[in-house]
């Protein structure tokens, strides 16, 4: 698989939402099935001919257009201006799809704030709470720091939750403003709304019926929700990404735990 480069800041879209581009031809090459940016911008404005965008659609990657920051500026259009939700209206995603397997987006999801959490703990170990953030950061954050006793300690922190100090705070991103929630801990690791308030708030206990203690007029025939079969595992490649896009790697340690996951990136836990 290929790793799609270009300059930071870019902008990510959905193929659908693109409007008044052409493709370039010679830039159209890929893997398998489709596009996967290795060329550099492969759209180009069909006014003026000028690269715009890279669009990857290839198997293996996700479908999305990256707005070259160069080339395009944000413009005013008429209509009604998109309401922003407060705090306490975040969306909630089930970890699980409906095969209960792990959702697609949680892994990506996490995968993102696991890199952002390596660089807040500076090289030493974490105790991560116990629950459904243990069951999502624990195993992996405990393979990639040295053993022994965790020197920080990550707390989530949040709409809805008692505001603590804490050495490294887990929050959640707004999906639409894209800022992280504010708080004052020593270091902020932001995680995507949709997956933080389920982790929040989502009390994953399967529940046993109690046949002779529960009225009959309270049955339901509704099945459980889905809940992951197995253990959780991170996007590598993401991880890999993010880590390179948050920091330089010129740090020893820091550059170690990449070669290692890039190395081995499909290896446990990822």
């Amino acid at each position: 698989m290929y790793r799609i480069t270009g300059p930071p800041n870019r902008i990510g879209i959905t193929p659908g939402d693109v409007r008044g581009t052409v493709f370039i031809p010679e830039r159209l090459g890929g893997c398998c099935c489709g596009w996967d940016g290795q060329y550099g911008p492969n759209l180009a404005c069909a006014e003026c001919g000028c690269p715009v965008a890279t669009r990857v659609d290839d198997c293996g990657f996700w479908q999305v257009v990256w707005l070259e920051p160069d080339a395009v500026r944000p413009v005013a259009v008429a209509g009604p201006v998109q309401q922003v939700m407060d705090w306490d209206e975040l969306p909630s995603t089930p970890s699980a799809d409906p095969r209960d397997c792990w959702s697609a987006p949680w892994e990506a999801a996490i995968a993102v704030a696991l890199a952002h959490l390596l660089m807040a703990s500076g090289g030493e170990r974490v105790a991560v709470p116990n629950g459904p953030v243990a069951e999502a950061f624990r195993r992996t954050i405990d393979s990639l720091l040295p053993p022994g006793p965790p020197k920080r300690h990550l707390a989530l922190a949040g709409p809805g939750l008692p505001t603590a100090g804490t050495e490294i705070a887990l929050v959640p991103r707004h999906p639409q403003t894209g800022e992280a929630w504010p708080c004052e801990a020593g270091a902020v690791v932001p995680l995507a709304a949709n997956v933080w308030t389920y982790l929040a708030f989502h009390d994953g206990r399967r529940l046993v019926p109690a046949a002779r203690s529960i009225p009959a007029d309270v049955r339901r025939d509704d099945s459980p929700p889905p809940l992951p079969h197995s253990l959780f595992r991170p996007d590598g490649q993401v991880f890999l990404r993010t880590l390179e896009r948050l920091a330089p790697i010129r740090q020893p340690w820091l550059r170690r735990i990449y070669d290692q996951v890039k190395e081995r990136p499909y290896m446990d836990p990822f």
